[in-house]
């Protein structure tokens, strides 16, 4: 019989299993409401925490597959969760550890209030930006990406979803970037006409996303945000899980 730790495991929750602080973004995005079209400014002063989506994406996972919360004991000094954080993010983001094998993170009772807590150093540890672009879909976005590509990864993101596995995923458009991303699946919605998936975004900690999929011309959409003007998106699973 699976306990109770083991089944708190089955099911990502956005509240508990994502980061409390965001992705910053280099460039300020402005929507013309007439146009419809997106004009960009750079951000003064800079961002100091930018570009690391994917490794937001990533770490997100491992914590979820390999980190144990416990809430029962004392904070521990930042020594001890430097170490933790970096044992958690040296495994591997396509299998789950098993529950006794995970590693204990004291004092805090999951990643959300970690990461609020922790912030500086979960950033100075889960990775720098440069292992954002080292992804392999980024060199699979330069090549077509044909309809019946997108179905077999909409079924497969179905199959993930069924097996209670967050699925990471890559969306952009290319030759023109105008977007270029990492985000989390964790929950599905079917309905005759689409799959409506609950999505965790970095570049949005507050609440989760949603990304779509039309079966008619079997086509992803992410709507409007803060960044990004809204529209068909070509999506991309990276970290593919090994339970599907």
């Amino acid at each position: 019989m699976t306990s109770l730790a083991e089944q708190r495991t089955l099911y990502f929750q956005f509240e508990r299993d994502t980061f409390a602080f965001a992705n910053e973004l280099v460039w300020e995005y402005r929507l013309d409401p007439g146009t419809s079209t997106m004009t960009t400014f750079r951000n003064e002063p800079p961002p100091a925490y930018a570009h690391r989506c994917f490794v937001m994406v990533r770490s997100v996972r491992q914590f979820f597959y390999h980190a144990r919360f416990d809430p029962a004991s004392p904070v521990a000094d930042a020594q001890t969760y430097r170490r933790r954080i970096r044992e958690v993010v040296s495994r591997s983001p396509r299998r789950p550890s098993r529950e006794t094998e995970r590693i204990v993170i004291p004092g805090y009772d999951c990643l959300r209030s970690f990461s609020a807590a922790q912030e500086e150093l979960l950033k100075a540890e889960c990775g720098g930006a440069w292992q954002s672009y080292f992804v392999r879909s980024h060199w699979r976005m330069v090549f077509p990406v044909l309809r019946w590509h997108q179905e077999r990864t909409a079924g497969r993101l179905t199959r993930a979803l069924a097996a209670r596995t967050p699925a990471i995923v890559h969306v952009f458009r290319f030759p023109r970037v105008t977007i270029n991303h990492g985000i989390v699946l964790y929950d599905l919605a079917e309905t005759p006409s689409a799959l409506r998936f609950a999505a965790y975004d970095p570049n949005v900690p507050e609440h989760p996303a949603e990304l779509s999929y039309h079966r008619a011309d079997r086509t992803f959409f992410l709507p409007r945000n803060h960044y990004w003007a809204g529209g068909r998106v070509d999506v991309v699973e990276v970290y593919r899980g090994w339970l599907y």
